[in-house]
Order: C-alpha cells, then sequence, then structure tokens
C-alpha cells in the first residue's frame, strides 16, 4: 500500500473523527447560547454564552443593510459618544461604498456641527473650528485621565474596532466548526447581548457600589450602567424604538466601524475563488492534452 494512499487515509479518518466529535461536544458545551452548569444560570455568577443571531453582512455573500447601519449611527451619536470615542473613523467614511452612505452634504453638515482641536495659529496657541469631511471624530473627553473621572474609574472603550475586538469562548469544538462555518460575528452577539443583558437581576439581590450586574460581561459586573430604555432614540422610519433593536442596530453599525470594507473583501474573495477554479480547470485540461498522448 502506497504512503500517499496511507495518507489519504489518514486524512480521512480524521475528519470522520471530527465530524462526529463536533456535534458531542458541542452539546456537552451547550454550544448555541445554552446555559451550562448553576454558576451560568441567569443572575448567577458566572457569564451567559450570547447567542447566535442573524446579521444581514454574516456569511460569504453578506451585506451591511443601509438603513439599519444610519439607525445605529443615530444611536451611537445620540447616547453612546457621549462616553465612547470612534478615533479610526473620519466624518468622509459615512459617505462611502459599502457604508451608511449618507450624501456629502449630509455629512458636511454633520462635520460642521463638531468642534475639532487644530493648530497651532500663527500666536502659537491650539483653537478649536467646525469639523472637516478629512477630520475623525473628536473624542468626548481630552483624554484617558478626564474619561476615567467622568465614569468612576473606567475607561469607556473607543468603538472604532470594539466589534471586531470582542468577543467570547466558544470552545475548542465550536471553533473548529465556526472556522468551517465562517462565522465572524462573535463580537457583534457579544456587544447585543451585552446592551440587553442588565434586564437579568443580580443574584440574591446582590449589589456592588459602582458597579451593575451583566450576566453577558466576564464576571457578571460592569461599570458602565445600562446605556439606553425603549423609546430613547426617535426613529422615523417605523422600526421599533426598543432596546433589542438598538442593540442590533449599533451593533451593526460599530461591525461597519470596525471593518468599512467588508462588502469589498467578500466581492473580491468571490472574484478570486472563481478565478482560482477557472485557473485549476485550465490546467487540469493543459495536462490532459499535453500527456493524454505520451506512453506511461
Amino acid at each position: 500500500m502506497s504512503n500517499g494512499f496511507l495518507s489519504l487515509l489518514k486524512a480521512a479518518s480524521l475528519a470522520l473523527a471530527v465530524v462526529v466529535a463536533v456535534p458531542a461536544m458541542a452539546a456537552e458545551e451547550g454550544g448555541t447560547g445554552e446555559i451550562k452548569g448553576e454558576d451560568n444560570a441567569p443572575g448567577g455568577h458566572g457569564s451567559l454564552k450570547p447567542t447566535k443571531e442573524s446579521w444581514s453582512f454574516a456569511g460569504p455573500f453578506g451585506t451591511f443593510d443601509r438603513a439599519q447601519v444610519q439607525r445605529g449611527f443615530k444611536v451611537y451619536r445620540e447616547v453612546c459618544s457621549s462616553c465612547h470615542a470612534m478615533s479610526l473613523v473620519s466624518f468622509r467614511n459615512l459617505m462611502e461604498p459599502g457604508g451608511p452612505e449618507f450624501s456629502e452634504g449630509q455629512v458636511r453638515t454633520l462635520a460642521a456641527e463638531y468642534k475639532v482641536m487644530d493648530g497651532p495659529n500663527d500666536s502659537g496657541e491650539m483653537f478649536e473650528r467646525p469639523g472637516r469631511l478629512s477630520d475623525r471624530f473628536p473624542s468626548p473627553f481630552p483624554n484617558d485621565a478626564a474619561a476615567r473621572a467622568a465614569n468612576g474609574g473606567a475607561l469607556p472603550p473607543d468603538f472604532s474596532v470594539l466589534a471586531k475586538a470582542r468577543g467570547y469562548e466558544r470552545g475548542v469544538s465550536l471553533a473548529l466548526l465556526d472556522l468551517v462555518m465562517q462565522y465572524q460575528e462573535h463580537g457583534v452577539d457579544y456587544i447585543h447581548a451585552l446592551m440587553t443583558g442588565y434586564d437579568h437581576p443580580a443574584p440574591h439581590g446582590e449589589t456592588k457600589p459602582g458597579l451593575h450586574h451583566n450576566p453577558y460581561f466576564p464576571g457578571g459586573w460592569i461599570a458602565m450602567p445600562k446605556p439606553i430604555n425603549d423609546g430613547q432614540v426617535e426613529y422615523t422610519d417605523g422600526t421599533p424604538t426598543t432596546v433589542d433593536q438598538y442593540s442590533r442596530d449599533v451593533s451593526a453599525f460599530m461591525m461597519w466601524a470596525a471593518e468599512p470594507h467588508l462588502e469589498a473583501r467578500k466581492r473580491i474573495g468571490f472574484q478570486v475563488m472563481v478565478f482560482l477554479a477557472i485557473f485549476a480547470a485550465l490546467l487540469y485540461y493543459v495536462k490532459r492534452k499535453i500527456w493524454s498522448t505520451i506512453p506511461h
């Protein structure tokens, strides 16, 4: 028996073992947000696993829902921007293809409403001016120390790449499954769960000074109070104004902020796969054409 055949047999056996093991291990770990053990019960001391949500941008052909991303920006601006910076996003990004796609006039008007520190001027002094398209979103605080002082010692994270930087553990077996299924929405699932998780009661009425109970946050206690309530942000398109909807919209917006070229990446990736498939077929045809007349 040849070495090549043995290698192929080993690979097939390993693949079969993974296929059989993944469902069993997933069931053991409570894979899709199920609760395992008393510590992870609602109100317990452990952290709940976020549920896997449905997103328009998920999968190899996913795209952003323009209306949803625009609503998410509205939530960010009216609620989140008072504490959280978005220092890696420029105003002009809001009108680029693949994102909220606001008009240039809308973005210019929006930018002018912000005050941006500039300078020095001819006198060597810094000064404030209205924002421009090329400016990045200014931070709500002049420095980290001021941000901590205004938030009880906690530093609000920057929103620029938060949707890609945050996530949660799903276990080795589900991590392998995520790799195969191209599941990349751990961050937005976590953000949505976190924003909607404040309604879970604390265990035995427990309280901690300066902290708020949220079972989706590691350790179960977070410095950020509940950020939004039903009806707090007005939508003009008839979309429900609930905490769940706000959380979905701002999570989608944060995903765009973290990866503004997501649609272009997926489009180019598909084109490359098509090219490689055609190239492989042509190579196979050429190989058969050249070697078919040569005796083996």
